[in-house]
């Protein structure tokens, strides 16, 4: 019975904290993690080919190492063949212990540099396994984004449906008879449009009314005057005077006056 109850409050708790939770700062969340996994997984991409630059640098030290001691023992190896053309013991025996010498360095270095192609060669494929994760991580995250565009545009949607819903439920409710009725708000209407049309009519039977139509009309025909001087400079007649083709009216023969008169 215990476990029930624990059970049953524990899922009360989690629906109640996803009823609350903004689906915004959700999603948000979600974007913000993917980024900082993908900016891990480069770090650790550049850690591993970081490792191979430096196999590469130590694989080109180590080989002139190795190539170093294979000169330096040649040139032991012809010291002691010289000194032993010249009869010389004791420089036979110094020479050729210093090849030998010089030899077990050269092979110190081959293994060395054995081991550090061996190495270079797995982090080589670790190298390319670490671009190819950065990638297809890359392309998922590309996809998370555009896939956050996408939920971002359908929540926006919803909350526009929501206020809709409310606006409309809104009106319904508003469509009560103790709300004013429509008959009173058109008599309001026109009692307000009736006083501005009475105002403007007492302005125009005032002396600033009578001169605001006169600077009007001024502004007229000052203007009427400059467009006639544009179409003279134009070469054009003006509309209200009469054309220069048309024919004027012929006159009329008098009439003769009757006979005895």
């Amino acid at each position: 019975m215990f476990s029930r109850i624990v059970a049953y409050f524990k899922a009360l708790f989690t629906t109640t904290a996803e009823k609350a939770m903004d689906p915004k700062i959700e999603i948000e969340s979600a974007i913000n993690t993917a980024k900082k996994q993908d900016q891990d997984l480069r770090n650790q991409a550049a850690k591993v080919v970081a490792h191979r630059t430096q196999l590469e640098s130590q694989i080109d030290r180590a080989a002139d190492d190795a190539g170093e001691s294979r000169e330096m023992a040649k040139q032991a190896i012809l010291k002691a063949e010289e000194a032993r053309t010249a009869g010389d013991i004791a420089g036979v025996d110094k020479w050729t212990q210093a090849a030998q010498s010089i030899a077990m360095k050269l092979q110190a270095a081959e293994n060395n540099l054995a081991s550090l192609k061996e190495q270079y060669g797995v982090a080589q494929a670790q190298s390319e396994q670490a671009k190819v994760s950065v990638q297809q991580n890359a392309m998922k995250l590309q996809e998370l984004s555009a896939r956050r565009m996408e939920l971002l545009g359908q929540l926006e949607q919803a909350k526009m449906q929501e206020a809709v819903n409310d606006a409309v439920q809104t009106m319904s409710s508003s469509l009560s008879d103790s709300g004013p009725s429509l008959d009173q708000v058109e008599r309001k209407i026109e009692q307000r449009k009736a006083e501005a049309m009475a105002r403007a009519e007492l302005h125009e039977a005032t002396s600033e009314g009578a001169e605001a139509e006169l600077r009007a009309a001024i502004n007229v025909s000052q203007a009427d005057a400059k467009l006639d001087e544009l179409r003279a400079e134009l070469g054009l007649s003006s509309p209200t005077a009469p054309s220069a083709t048309t024919p004027e009216p012929e006159a009329q023969p008098e009439a003769e006056p009757p006979a005895g008169s």
